[in-house]
């Protein structure tokens, strides 16, 4: 990877993760820093870049939009005064303690990810990361290629109380009834092949509800058996927040986890979404996702 001048990248992990060093993140970034920034996030699927205090929102969208057209929340409001920021605030029952991808019940799910901390607990709080790439080239070969043939159903519908006892359930119930409010539905192809870099990535997370053609108690081993490949600790990478860092990660080639261990102190992180391309299979079928309707409120 070429470099410019004073730019330097320091790998994390054997599989995953790099911090970015000699650079101030703008939405006016010289086009070859924006492209050597571009090529780390798909060489190493997520980036952290420190001591980035001048970043407030209006920049983190500028910034974003570098990267292509800013997509807000399909179902969660986007925090006022900006196009598409979502404020995800661990009190509200917002904590995404479970492994997944941004916005995957979504045909088109979006492309890259970006986010900073707002607020954060003074201990506790930090974010996984899981490579979907080194995780699908490490299946044996037979597994491989059942993936290949794979449809799998992802949904919002998706059960965000559950059992969460450092958060009020009522809020819980709330943020779960937003989240769910219009249904969507997508058939996505297990593997698909990444538009930029034509890797081949498992589509796995919280959001996969059933594989097509299987029963639940086949599907949900199959499934396990996937998500454990992306969530080892070789293909992992654990980030301790600081005030100023900045993620940014490859959505189409990772999974993460927001690690709910900082009881009632606060944690309020701001994300951005880039729009990405409708996901494409091995075999060149696209994914087809259905809206299914509003869902009636709780308190009907």
């Amino acid at each position: 990877m070429s470099l410019p001048n004073g730019f330097d990248i320091k790998p994390i992990n054997g599989n995953i993760g790099a911090e970015l060093r000699g650079v101030t993140l703008s939405g006016d970034l010289h086009p070859a820093v924006l492209k050597a920034i571009q090529d780390a996030v798909h060489e190493y699927k997520v980036i952290f870049v420190r001591d980035q205090h001048h970043i407030d929102d209006a920049r983190q969208e500028a910034f974003g939009r570098l990267w292509g057209s800013l997509v807000g929340h399909p179902t969660v409001p986007s925090l006022g005064g900006t196009e598409g920021i979502l404020d995800v605030d661990g009190s509200r029952g917002e904590r995404a303690s479970s492994w997944h991808a941004d916005i995957t019940f979504l045909g088109d799910y979006p492309s890259i990810t970006i986010l900073r901390p707002h607020e954060l607990p003074d201990r506790g709080g930090d974010t996984l990361w899981g490579n979907t790439v080194a995780a699908y080239a490490e299946l044996p070969e037979p597994l491989r290629e059942l993936a290949d043939k794979l449809r799998a159903i992802h949904t919002n519908q998706y059960d965000y109380v559950g059992d969460r006892g450092n958060v009020r359930e009522d809020g819980l119930k709330r943020f779960n009834e937003v989240f769910t409010s219009t249904v969507y539905e997508t058939e996505h192809p297990l593997v698909s092949v990444h538009p930029v870099t034509g890797e081949r990535t498992l589509l796995v997370g919280h959001f996969l509800q059933r594989l097509v053609g299987f029963g639940t108690s086949d599907s949900n081993r199959l499934i396990g058996i996937f998500t454990d490949h992306a969530t080892r600790p070789e293909n992992t990478v654990r980030w301790h927040w600081s005030p100023g860092d900045v993620a940014i990660w490859d959505n189409r080639a990772t999974i993460h986890r927001a690690v709910d261990d900082y009881g009632d102190r606060p944690r309020v992180v701001r994300r951005t979404t880039v729009a990405g391309d409708v996901v494409v299979g091995v075999d060149g079928r696209p994914s087809v996702t259905r809206v299914l309707g509003r869902k009636p409120s709780l308190a009907a």
